[in-house]
């Protein structure tokens, strides 16, 4: 997969079973409009679907990871019924984080410069996250008299409690990523020169490691609404799955010889 199949906005490249998904308008610092989702969906779908593919890092063109909803023009967005909810958070944006939250295949965002907005929605709703060490994120909805989205109400509050969540949504501040990784909502702070290569070693552990990997992530996202007694129940449904694939023969086999196991995502 090359980037000549999605639109310009969006690039893509597979190197060694990870698939990266580049915004690219870096004059916007990667506004998602239209143009933008639609590319970055179809980015998503794609590598979902090769098997060759067996992690996915998100990543921003230039000097933002992605600066939130393209405001500009009325940002392409679809018109809104009277009284109804906004159709671009309904019919574009919803969707992809959803998809997001249900990949098979673990994400790693790699966070440079900004994410605002539904930019940092974009960024938290990975697996991993990854911020450069002049990243910032921002809840900058109250400066514009609109409401975080891209599920950021959802996310914030699990990833850093309640108070701190209200801080950064009603007070709309910047908060750098060193402050991000002491709160708990990222994993790693880097030297910007050091972030590709950051991510893509994470992103190369998970690439290299069984397909029980995705059930792994699936489990914990369902965790964050389930009860008790409906997730051990899970836990339990998904260790039958994974005791049936390839990878879990060659770990158990590769244990008792005591050897690297050498998994293929199968």
């Amino acid at each position: 997969m090359d980037g000549a199949t999605t639109p310009a906005k969006v690039r893509t490249e597979v190197k060694d079973r990870i698939g990266i998904i580049t915004l690219n308008d870096p004059a916007t610092l990667n506004a998602a409009g239209m143009e933008l989702m639609e590319g970055l969906t179809a980015a998503f779908e794609g590598f979902v679907a090769d098997p060759g593919v067996r992690a996915i890092v998100i990543t921003g063109e230039g000097r933002g990871f992605c600066s939130g909803a393209n405001l500009s023009a009325g940002g392409g967005r679809i018109t809104d019924a009277p009284g109804g909810p906004n159709q671009s958070l309904i019919k574009v944006y919803n969707p992809f984080v959803s998809a997001v939250r249900k990949s098979p295949k673990p994400l790693v965002a790699a966070v440079n410069g900004v994410a605002a907005g539904v930019g940092a929605s974009l960024a938290l709703v990975c697996d991993l996250c990854v911020a450069a060490e002049s990243a910032y994120f921002l809840q900058a909805f109250r400066r514009i008299g609109l409401v975080p989205d891209g599920g950021a109400t959802y996310l914030l509050p699990r990833l850093v409690g309640k108070a701190r969540a209200m801080e950064l949504m009603l007070l709309g501040e910047k908060l750098p990523a060193r402050t991000a990784l002491e709160w708990g909502m990222i994993n790693r702070c880097v030297p910007d020169a050091d972030l590709m290569s950051t991510a893509m070693g994470l992103a190369t552990q998970l690439a290299d490691g069984p397909i029980s990997l995705g059930y792994t992530r699936n489990l914990v996202w369902a965790s964050m609404d389930a009860a008790w007694h409906d997730q051990v129940e899970q836990e339990a449904y998904r260790q039958g799955d994974a005791a049936r694939t390839e990878d879990a023969r060659e770990g158990i086999m590769a244990f008792v010889q005591k050897r690297p196991a050498e998994f293929k995502g199968r």
